[in-house]
């Protein structure tokens, strides 16, 4: 059977080529008369996926003020006599500035000759820790590849390593920290000295990342953070180690910083703080400032074990309920301290049973900031006295549910001699100074990410927040206003964060009162009465009846009411200089001319 011939349209092409052609001319031209549109198109898209990463990384707490502002110049621009034209057109100009066509960039040259010599010495010292007898494929060997070991990298100017990715074989024992620690130390010497690097050790992909740490700031002086109660702010960190930043004055700008935020208080997981470091580290400069940031919202109290008046500026200031430098003051205060913290325990416990909310002077923060303990303890122990830290048990124990926080600093080199309950309670620690990779970790319980730096300027070190990670710190400048060393910017900065001067408790001597005509009668009888053989303190106890009597308003002038051994019915208690005052009067020896002295006995502080 013959077959039937397909149709002229299914067999000549020369229709379709002349259909692709015309379509292929049809969208050219539609291309070149829409091109300003696809233009304006891509940049608009541009230009939201650009406000949408600035949106992104704008801080929450700046949203509001940013939503304020974009709210007013909207208004603005509708109130304009051809505002909104105006605005139109400026949003086409830069859509159409921002799709534009760009040249395609050229894929970036390769390594320098400098440059690939410096990864193949890093690739031949890493050879003998990578490197394993027997194994095929060995991704490490001797005058090997290079480029199958380095994934990324990148240089700085001196042409030195800043960023380098390397990969390394699975049998490699990155769980170990010895292991770990040879390499970083390699890496370390073999891309230059001076520098802080962070190594990022991905174990699932068999990884490590080296990265050159930029230096922390140093130009920032103490200041008002904005932080809430209970928030101390012990320095600032890496811009990545945290999710939050604050603004702080630094130069002659504001700027945003990273902080390391040390939070107390009931709720606190890490309520004591223990800073250790070498001479000249900056631990005294750490617990001023720590200092100065709770006094508008707790008391203070200041042991100097040092003895160097260091804390000179805080004696006399509202808040600061003392600064003691001695031996004997020091076991005298944390005596007090001790019952101050069993007090509160004992008073919030009687209102919780009572059903009702503890009192203010028990949720009022108190602060015990003890600067060298170890040297106290020297004194006490060639004195054959108490060591002032076993003074500190309760309240280390007990303070958090007290609001009691602690603080201690001391030198790296006696960290030895600090009590066993120092070194239970406080788990929040920093490190400060060049310290030794070792020293850190016997201090923070793990090993730092980074190498330490050549120079330390004062104030630098690491700290650990609990069971948290460690971040490198630069504690903000606070040094002592009175030392002659310190910078008028900085002692202006430090004397403005300063409390008012308290009022000075004084010693009084009160003038002698005339007596009365009804007290001379009986003063007269009594001495009568004396002659016939009545002792000198009948005739005292005679004289008190009358005191107690209607003339008590003549005798005491200022208001007290002396009773029989002249503690006012008052209790004579009185906030004065951040100290109770008790007020107490003592009876002359009998007569009308007898004189009475007063004076004011600091006991400690509470509210009035």
């Amino acid at each position: 059977m013959a077959r039937r011939p397909l149709p002229r349209i299914l067999t000549d092409s020369a229709p379709i080529a002349r259909g692709r052609e015309f379509a292929r001319t049809a969208a050219d031209g539609a291309a070149d008369v829409f091109h300003p549109l696809i233009t304006i198109t891509r940049g608009l898209r541009r230009l939201l996926a650009t406000g949408r990463r600035r949106w992104t990384a704008t801080p929450k707490e700046r949203r509001g003020s940013l939503l304020f502002v974009a709210a007013g110049g909207v208004l603005a621009v509708a109130l304009v006599p051809y505002g909104p034209l105006l605005a139109l057109v400026t949003v086409m100009g830069a859509a159409a500035w921002a799709g534009r066509e760009r040249p395609s960039e050229e894929p970036p040259a390769g390594p320098a000759e400098a440059e690939v010599g410096r990864l193949q010495a890093l690739y031949e010292a890493l050879v003998p820790y990578f490197a394993l007898e027997g194994d095929p494929s060995p991704l490490y060997a001797h005058d090997g590849d290079w480029e199958s070991a380095f994934t990324e990298y990148a240089f700085d100017e001196a042409g030195r390593p800043a960023r380098l990715t390397l990969r390394y074989p699975a049998y490699f024992t990155d769980g170990d920290a010895t292991s770990r620690a040879r390499i970083e130390q390699v890496l370390y010497a073999k891309s230059g000295r001076g520098r802080e690097y962070h190594f990022a050790w991905d174990e699932e992909s068999n990884q490590l990342t080296l990265t050159v740490l930029p230096p922390l700031p140093t130009d920032i002086a103490a200041q008002r953070f904005v932080t809430t109660q209970g928030e101390t702010v012990l320095g600032f960190t890496d811009p990545d180690a945290v999710r939050r930043t604050l603004p702080v004055a630094a130069g002659d700008g504001t700027r945003d910083e990273p902080p390391v935020v040390w939070r107390t208080g009931p709720r606190s997981t890490e309520p004591h703080l223990l800073v250790l470091g070498h001479p000249g580290a900056g631990t005294t400069t750490l617990l001023r400032s720590v200092a100065l940031q709770v006094l508008p919202h707790g008391d203070v109290l200041v042991i100097d074990g040092s003895g160097t008046g260091e804390y000179a500026c805080l004696a006399e200031r509202i808040g600061v309920m003392g600064v003691e430098s001695g031996l004997s003051g020091a076991l005298a205060t944390l005596e007090w301290a001790a019952h101050e913290t069993e007090r509160r325990l004992i008073t919030a416990n009687r209102a919780r049973q009572a059903g009702q909310q503890a009192p203010e002077d028990t949720r009022w923060p108190l602060w015990i900031i003890l600067d060298r303990p170890t040297a106290l303890a020297h004194l006490a122990a060639a004195e054959g006295r108490e060591d002032p830290q076993h003074l500190l048990q309760v309240p280390l124990r007990h303070g958090r549910a007290a609001c009691v926080t602690v603080v201690v600093a001391d030198q790296i080199d006696s960290a030895e001699l600090l009590s066993e309950s120092v070194l239970t309670h406080t788990r929040a620690r920093v490190v400060l100074g060049p310290a030794a990779p070792e020293e850190v970790e016997a201090t923070l319980g793990v090993p730092p990410h980074t190498t330490p730096a050549a120079d330390v300027p004062p104030g630098r070190g690491y700290a650990r927040l609990g069971s948290g990670p460690v971040h490198r710190l630069q504690v903000p400048a606070t040094p002592d206003p009175f030392d002659d060393a310190t910078s008028e910017a900085h002692r202006q900065a430090v004397l403005a964060l300063l409390p008012d001067r308290a009022a000075p408790v004084e010693t009084t001597a009160e003038e002698p009162v005339p007596a009365t005509e009804r007290e001379t009668e009986v003063t007269a009888e009594l001495n009568e009465a004396g002659e016939a053989g009545e002792t000198h303190e009948t005739a005292e106890m005679g004289r008190a009846a009358v005191v107690d009597g209607a003339d008590v308003a003549d005798l005491d002038a200022s208001g007290r009411t002396g009773g029989t051994g002249g503690v006012g019915k008052s209790g004579g208690t009185g906030r004065t200089g951040g100290a109770i005052g008790v007020d107490v009067l003592f009876g002359g020896g009998g007569g009308a001319g007898a004189s009475r002295a007063h004076r004011t006995v600091d006991a400690g502080r509470a509210e009035g």
